[in-house]
């Protein structure tokens, strides 16, 4: 009996303990629990070690730092951080200056590289048209200068001197049957025409028949005389040699007009028409502009170089423009009116577009604009401006940089709190 009394005893103390235990649990609970809720330790070079008091981390040993919940930033907050405001000594050390907003006609220039070569319609083969043996050639090198009519070969061919001789049996047919009845006579008359025709499509000029009627003598070496004028580009042959109906004499090109090839980015392609101006430049006549047109644009796109093949015409009377030569040229478009802004004014980052607009003195606002064509020290504004806006065209990026301090340091009171 005594034992069951001395055991109840012992296990009603217990009891209370326990309780009393428990009690002293939901009581911390009420205070450290929410508190280690709120406060968070983790480790800055390990986001994934969490804890809920200070310490070291387990894998690197740095000490955890405590990570606040950041409250949102309410809308006057944001507007505040939407403007910077500068005093009157800030501006002056960051050289800050305004232009205003306004309509211009611009000019736009595309440089470029381009290539001289011949006007393909410009260019000739000056070959034989009949088969034959040179026997003397007139142009005897590449470069040499030719004008029309002038002798190029003489050539000795069985064959002409038979056209020839066709020529003159008809001219006298022609004459003996003057009194014939109509019928003989315009039979004579087609054949004399028909042998007159052929000699004029083998290259003889009509100097050459008048003096073969006036003679009545065949020429055994014949003078193939130059139809164009321009440049000996290629000499193919040399004397003796015997030709082929056909074969090329000369490669000649008149370069008082050439070609300028020019290859111009995808981008500028839309700046660029049909009957623009080009200024060409070279390094062999400093100081001089040569202006040409252009004739035609590529339909293609060379996908290697994403350039499309632009063709102008340049008048070159004084030959200074050789074929092969590389010039600097310059593409002029002149722009719609348009709103602009000075490139200085202009913050690229990225993505974004930005330009500060002075809402009254001071006080600037950052602007997303939407920009067009550049031509020269202007872009042309598609969005974002009106007219009549105070831009800053000096120290804007000190501005912006001004801007993102503010931004941090605001970001930092925060998390603070």
């Amino acid at each position: 009996m005594i034992r069951f009394t001395i055991t109840l005893s012992i296990v009603c103390t217990l009891i209370l303990s326990l309780m009393g235990c428990s009690s002293q649990h939901e009581d911390h609970g009420d205070g450290t629990a929410q508190q280690s809720t709120a406060d968070i330790y983790t480790c800055p070079m390990h986001p994934s070690v969490v804890s809920n008091k200070p310490g070291a981390c387990p894998i690197c040993g740095m000490t955890l730092v405590k990570r606040s919940t950041q409250k949102e930033m309410t809308g006057k907050e944001q507007a505040d951080f939407e403007h910077v405001a500068l005093s009157q000594t800030k501006q002056v050390l960051a050289n800050v200056a305004t232009t205003q907003v306004r309509r211009m006609r611009l000019k736009k220039e595309v440089y470029t590289v381009g290539k001289i070569d011949y006007a393909e319609p410009l260019f000739v083969h000056i070959s034989t048209r009949f088969p034959g043996r040179l026997e003397k050639l007139y142009l005897n090198y590449t470069g040499q200068t030719v004008k029309v009519g002038d002798p190029v070969a003489d050539v000795y061919s069985p064959e002409a001197i038979s056209a020839q001789r066709e020529y003159l049996l008809a001219l006298e047919t022609s004459q003996q049957t003057s009194s014939a009845d109509d019928d003989v006579r315009s039979r004579v008359t087609s054949l004399l025409d028909e042998s007159k025709q052929k000699l004029l499509l083998w290259g003889f000029t009509t100097k050459q028949i008048e003096e073969l009627e006036r003679t009545r003598n065949v020429q055994n070496i014949v003078t193939i005389y130059s139809p164009v004028r321009g440049t000996v580009l290629k000499k193919n042959v040399d004397p003796q040699h015997y030709t082929a109906t056909g074969e090329d004499l000369y490669d000649i090109a008149d370069l008082s007009t050439v070609w300028l090839y020019l290859d111009v980015y995808e981008q500028d392609i839309h700046t660029v028409a049909l009957g623009q101006k080009v200024e060409a430049r070279t390094a062999a006549y400093p100081g001089e502009i040569f202006v040409g047109t252009i004739t035609f644009i590529s339909p293609t796109l060379d996908p290697s170089t994403r350039t499309t093949r632009i063709r102008a015409a340049l008048p070159n009377t004084a030959g200074k423009l050789k074929p092969e030569m590389y010039v600097e040229t310059a593409i002029v478009t002149h722009l719609p009116e348009a709103l602009a802004v000075p490139s200085s004014a202009v913050i690229l980052t990225g993505r974004r577009t930005v330009v500060w607009v002075e809402k009254s003195p001071g006080i600037y606002e950052a602007r997303l604009v939407t920009l067009g064509d550049r031509a020269g020290e202007h872009y042309v504004v598609l969005d974002g401006l009106h007219e009549g806006d105070s831009v800053v065209s000096s120290g804007g990026y000190l501005i912006d940089s001004e801007s993102q301090l503010q931004a941090s340091a605001g970001s930092g009171h925060q998390h603070e709190d």
